[in-house]
């Protein structure tokens, strides 16, 4: 049978790769024909709720229309011009809004292409602002375990060596430097002891290896992938001092926290400090295109531009796409032009109380809910095929992973749908 004769499904699954899957055993995949709101429609008519937010960055739901149009109206003007030599309304509108809304610290915008590509970003910043200011020994990376920094060379170089999804990468990656998590979870009391609340670890490794670390990176409050691990910011206030004793840039991955995930409109106000860089990306459109954002302050910056060679060396030929800066204005400009706060909030209350049961079952380690971020934590790991292949009966799309059953609803989900996912979380608690 030629592709041509192929149907659409049997030719995706002879021909397209999707993430983290084996070709020979792709699983279960869904035709989907169209999507508005929270609901995802498949080829045969089913509607799931999509209760991942498609991967975490669908907060205003699929279709949203203030950012299609938005997107709709730039098209027609000026739908990509190079970044190099050349700017436009979009980008400085964007600029605009997201100096409104960040730490104050933070004053300069570097536009990427996603989110892995932000991080990247920032470890270069790192790495040439240490170089600039005449530390060029300093090359090498300090991060937490169980973090999770995208599938890029070097991100994947401070994702955990063990754990993480690329650990069969470790001989190819530069060697960094790896403490235990912080072991004070969110909702506990802050240890004051450094040889129990994980600072004491940190200190160890930096201090040792301070004159080869460039920065210490680490996703804020929340571990996204490594486990959707809470823990507590004073973490945070204690690593900035220590980095800044060390002469070590502190970068914070906001990535999946950023945009009011956690409700906080950035996991960086749980704590009483600021990042030298910041990565942004996933919300920042409301999920509508690909893009992303690397922060950072004037020190770095004015660090880099006054060294060798006097220039960031990075430059993507899509930076600053006026598409992509259209739809995070538009969409930024949803976020906070609502109560997003309490909507979050509301979401987090129902989550706790729908998702309380779950802690009877013989199987369940955890439930824990931060925002809107629901999880139930399996004491065995769980299958997302096995969970695909229920998504029909419970009119839910779920993708867990790991030991996690776990939610991020679009922020626009009623009570009524926020319902059918807990329920559906629960059912997959019991028969997974």
């Amino acid at each position: 049978m030629s592709a041509s004769d192929l149907t659409q499904l049997q030719f995706d699954q002879q021909h397209l790769w999707h993430p983290y899957t084996n070709v020979t055993k792709p699983g279960p995949t869904f035709v989907v024909k169209e999507a508005e709101g929270v609901h995802i429609t498949l080829e045969d008519g089913a509607r799931l709720i999509d209760a991942m937010s498609s991967w975490w960055c669908m907060m205003h739901g699929h279709r949203n229309p203030a950012i299609t149009s938005a997107i709709h109206d730039q098209l027609d003007t000026l739908p990509h011009v190079m970044f190099g030599g050349l700017t436009h309304d979009p980008a400085i509108d964007l600029g605009r809004k997201l100096l409104a809304i960040t730490p104050d610290s933070l004053t300069r915008i570097f536009y990427c292409d996603s989110g892995s590509v932000s991080v990247e970003v920032a470890m270069k910043m790192a790495v040439q602002y240490q170089h600039a200011i005449g530390q060029p020994q300093r090359q090498e990376f300090a991060t937490i375990r169980s973090g999770y920094h995208g599938d890029t060379w070097k991100a994947m170089s401070v994702c955990d060596p063990d754990t993480g999804m690329h650990h069969l990468f470790q001989g190819a990656l530069s060697v960094q430097h790896f403490v235990p998590r912080p072991p004070v979870r969110l909702d506990a009391d802050w240890i004051d002891d450094p040889a129990q609340n994980g600072l004491g670890d940190l200190r160890a490794v930096l201090e040792a290896n301070a004159d080869r670390i460039a920065a210490f990176i680490l996703e804020p409050v929340v571990q996204g992938t490594g486990g959707m691990y809470f823990y507590h910011p004073e973490y945070l206030n204690q690593a900035r001092a220590l980095c800044d004793e060390l002469g070590i840039l502190l970068i914070f991955d906001e990535i999946a926290t950023g945009f009011g995930r956690t409700g906080e409109l950035f996991a960086t106000g749980f704590c009483s400090v600021e990042p030298d860089i910041i990565c942004l990306g996933k919300g920042l459109t409301g999920g509508h295109i690909s893009f992303a954002c690397t922060m950072t302050n004037d020190r770095v910056a004015t660090g880099i531009g006054g060294g060798n060679p006097g220039l960031f060396m990075h430059g993507p030929t899509y930076m600053g796409n006026p598409l992509a800066c259209a739809a995070a204005k538009a969409s930024l400009d949803l976020l906070t032009g609502q109560d997003w706060r309490g909507r979050v909030a509301a979401i987090a209350e129902q989550l706790q109380a729908e998702l309380s049961p779950a802690r009877d079952l013989p199987n369940v380690a955890d439930v824990r809910v931060l925002g809107a971020i629901g999880v139930i934590e399996m004491k065995h790991r769980v299958s997302a095929d096995e969970a695909h292949a229920r998504a029909h009966e419970m009119g839910v799309f779920l993708r867990p992973f790991g030991h996690n059953i776990y939610t991020m609803p679009p922020f626009i989900t009623t009570p009524d749908q926020l319902s059918e996912i807990t329920a559906g979380m629960l059912r997959l608690a019991r028969e997974l």
